[in-house]
């Protein structure tokens, strides 16, 4: 009897599953819903004399990020007008003695006038580096997905150390070296960035950036010789830029792709310039009809009282035109949150693919929240972002 031996059947194998196609990004925010937000916040900010875009800033990252859907989820906001008051507060009650210090320094050391400003460029340059690096982390620890909050690591001086050295660098190569500053200084921030358990890296190369807009930097002094050219060149340089940064994101398994023409940013741009030209012009008209009331109201024409001291010395002239320059600088405010945040953020959102999203299902919540205090560096050295 012959021995026989057998294998018993299992269920049969399956094939692989296919990969879930890529996941576009939507923007579900009403255009004129942004418009009454920055209007009504611009109004506010005469009034307040300015403090109202701690809140204001508040109220446009929360429209933007809630409005961003991914996989059909929006994004939340969960900072506070409040926390980037006391912010800026405290970074100003910094800033201000060591201003002060130095200018006490610069009247004792009159015979080195002509250095004097340079430690101080320097040292506030490497501060807003630090300061840029601790808003972003604000940014990240305030932002909420599927419950999970986003968060950072990594120290703010290293960055800035980093940042400077690159910095001084591409000022010495006229700015060749500045895709390999933008894409080492990315892949520290994203290195040190998480959602949740999953860490974020950035794989874009400085050459990879250098090879989409060499011709950019050939360009570049034809903005500063012809201005007519810098819209074109800047806009189409913002996309190449957006471009290459969003394809380089990673965070775990899930990657960003973008195909954002060059061209598709540059219209933008054209619009806030016209836009300041036609601000500019009624600015313009009204300081002209300030000075003839103001002339009538002395009794005299237009020419004897600019030849007279009056016109110098006049308050309400002063207080005219002041009021003026407000709502001036406030209504190029809001065409620039308009056109350079809300309508930029939507063209840049309507370029990207998401691969891999599924690899963000089962996350676990990480990391601590961060303070305000970087946000308040980053807006008393102008250097604050979204």
């Amino acid at each position: 009897m012959n021995e026989m031996s057998w294998t018993p059947l299992g269920p049969p194998s399956l094939p692989p599953l296919p990969k879930p196609p890529p996941m576009p990004v939507g923007f579900s925010g009403k255009r004129d819903e942004f418009f009454q937000l920055v209007k009504r916040g611009a109004g506010l900010e005469l009034v307040t004399l300015g403090f109202y875009r701690f809140w204001l800033t508040t109220d446009i990252r929360r429209h933007l990020w809630s409005n961003t859907q991914i996989d059909g989820d929006g994004a939340e906001y969960t900072g506070r007008g409040r926390e980037l008051l006391i912010g800026f507060l405290v970074a100003l009650a910094i800033l201000v003695p060591i201003y002060l210090a130095y200018f006490l320094a610069g009247l004792e050391a009159e015979h080195y006038k002509a250095f004097a400003s340079i430690p101080l460029v320097a040292f506030f340059y490497l501060f807003g580096q630090f300061a840029i690096f601790r808003a972003r982390r604000y940014r990240l620890t305030r932002t909420v997905w599927r419950g999970v909050r986003f968060w950072m690591s990594g120290s703010g001086w290293i960055y800035a150390l980093q940042a400077s050295l690159w910095g001084l660098l591409s000022m010495v190569t006229l700015g060749l070296a500045l895709p390999w500053r933008t894409a080492a200084l990315e892949r520290y921030k994203m290195r040190h960035s998480y959602y949740g358990d999953l860490q974020g890296k950035f794989e874009g190369s400085g050459w990879a950036f250098f090879k989409r807009g060499w011709w950019l930097w050939l360009l570049a002094p034809m903005a500063f010789v012809m201005p007519l050219f810098a819209p074109f060149i800047y806009g189409a340089f913002k996309a190449v830029e957006w471009r290459w940064w969003l394809s380089g994101i990673r965070i775990g398994g899930v990657r960003l792709e973008s195909e954002l023409p060059r061209s598709r940013l540059i219209g933008l741009y054209w619009k806030v310039v016209g836009w300041m030209a036609v601000l500019g012009l009624v600015f313009s008209v009204y300081l002209a009809a300030a000075t003839a009331l103001v002339a009538s109201m002395s009794g005299e024409g237009i020419g004897e009282f600019f030849k007279s001291q009056e016109s110098s010395q006049s308050i309400l002239l002063l207080v005219l035109a002041g009021i003026g320059y407000l709502v001036f600088a406030l209504a190029l405010n809001v065409v620039i949150r308009v056109y350079l945040m809300r309508d930029l953020w939507v063209r840049v959102l309507e370029s990207i693919n998401i691969h891999g999203i599924e690899a963000a299902a089962n996350v676990s919540a990480r990391g601590e929240l961060a303070n305000a205090l970087g946000e308040g560096f980053a807006d008393g050295l102008d250097v604050a972002g979204f």
